[in-house]
């Protein structure tokens, strides 16, 4: 099974280069979330851009790179948010997955395209941090309120996350 799955990956045509600048992405995007964007929280909600750099390498990468790069990225964010133990080690590869599969189907690898899938993901995850808290204390109304405004803070970032991996491709 895993030389089925090591033969998918096709690791002889791993380009270095690229591989490279795909790390560059998701250690400043990080930086950008964790040092900046925590302090930046109209009517009390941060911005949360980590799914919309998911949903573009997905994209741009494919379904496979995309959840190997968000399986990183969900592991990374899950040391730095204290709120989850493997929570977006889990839902970060199934929207890279996700995007992937709807990018090379269904949709194309265009801005607007890159937004609608993006506006779900972040949508997905701000509902997905609802069903975290539930589980752990109780609904209010509230919550929804702060996913929607938090699904509202980060589109207008996620259009910066689309550029790099779209000038990346070959």
């Amino acid at each position: 099974m895993l030389k089925e799955l090591i033969g998918k990956l096709d690791l002889k045509k791993i380009n270095l280069r690229r591989l490279l600048l795909y790390f560059l992405y998701l250690f400043l995007t990080l930086v950008l979330q964790n040092m900046l964007l925590t302090h930046i929280h109209p009517l009390g909600v941060c911005p949360f851009i980590l799914p919309a750099a998911v949903v573009a390498v997905g994209m741009f990468e494919g379904s496979t790179w995309g959840a190997v790069f968000a399986l990183v990225m969900g592991i990374y964010a899950d040391m730095f948010f204290i709120e989850t133990t493997v929570g977006y080690t889990l839902l970060f590869p199934v929207l890279a997955f996700g995007a992937g599969f709807v990018s090379q189907f269904f949709i194309n690898r265009r801005f607007l395209g890159y937004m609608v899938i993006a506006a779900g993901a972040l949508l997905v995850t701000g509902l997905t941090q609802i069903v975290w808290v539930v589980l752990r204390d109780s609904w209010s109304l509230s919550l929804l309120q702060t996913a929607l405004l938090q699904t509202l803070w980060s589109l207008p970032l996620a259009v910066l996350l689309y550029f790099p991996p779209a000038r990346w491709i070959d």
